[in-house]
């Protein structure tokens, strides 16, 4: 295998950076023949060597390559290559976004699985995906605070959230529904633009109590302060649609 452009000067790179290489490495070796189903991987100290990485990012690497059925560990034997899933059939390719029932129904949706998300999430996610959490929330943070559209930040922290619950589905539903599901861009082109601050510190508020209960492992609280965020966003897009049709 080859080593990470670069691996000879990896100092100052965030771990989860590390961790996305060496998986989508792996991936790309796998996904291009060079591994094929049935193939076991090469030892956890080989790939610490041949990428110049510490044996923390392998492990993180071939966990998400595992948690994306590319790949699975097997007790004493090695980490095998799995034949690739079938694609997925689209979903959720009905939805009008221009319908405010559509938009209520998915944001209920939204309430129940990213409530669960959370919580799994508390319970299950790794120290590098508990650093990807914050740095999203940081995110979020700055641009809210400097007034500036934060719909792309905010869905990327919905996300990372889904990916630390370490179940794959997760993160695919909110890709299948897509950022055009967070109120703030769908009922109005440029309308992210207008968030006041009392309205930007609601939300740093609603994101930071997800992102403590994350931290504190607590199942519970994280379920509970994530389907509170969705519900205040659902009272929300009925006020402003109140207020639009007067």
């Amino acid at each position: 295998m080859t080593a990470l452009p670069g691996s000879n000067a990896q100092k100052g790179q965030q771990p989860q950076t590390l961790v996305v290489q060496v998986r989508d490495a792996i991936r790309a070796q796998i996904t291009g023949g060079q591994f094929r189903p049935g193939d076991r991987l090469p030892s956890e100290a080989r790939l610490t060597q041949d990428f110049g990485v510490s044996r923390t990012v392998v492990r993180e690497a071939i966990a998400a390559l595992q948690a994306d059925r590319l790949v699975e560990p097997r007790q004493g034997a090695g980490v095998f290559v799995l034949t690739p899933p079938a694609p997925d059939e689209p979903a959720f390719q009905n939805v009008d976004l221009a319908r405010v029932a559509s938009l209520i129904e998915m944001l209920e949706l939204r309430t129940a699985v990213e409530g669960d998300a959370a919580g799994f999430a508390a319970l299950r996610r790794s120290p590098a995906q508990e650093e990807t959490i914050i740095e999203a929330f940081e995110a979020f943070r700055h641009r809210a605070l400097e007034g500036l559209p934060t719909a792309e930040a905010d869905f990327a922290f919905h996300i990372v959230i889904a990916e630390a619950a370490n179940n794959p589905r997760f993160a695919e539903f909110l890709r299948l529904t897509g950022k055009a599901l967070i109120p703030r861009s769908a009922v109005a082109e440029g309308a992210d633009a207008r968030i006041s601050p009392d309205y930007a510190r609601r939300l740093i508020e609603e994101h930071e109590a997800i992102v403590v209960a994350i931290q504190n492992g607590d199942e519970t609280a994280a379920r509970a302060a994530m389907r509170s965020h969705l519900h205040n966003s659902q009272t929300r897009y009925r006020q402003y649609l109140r207020g639009v049709r007067g």
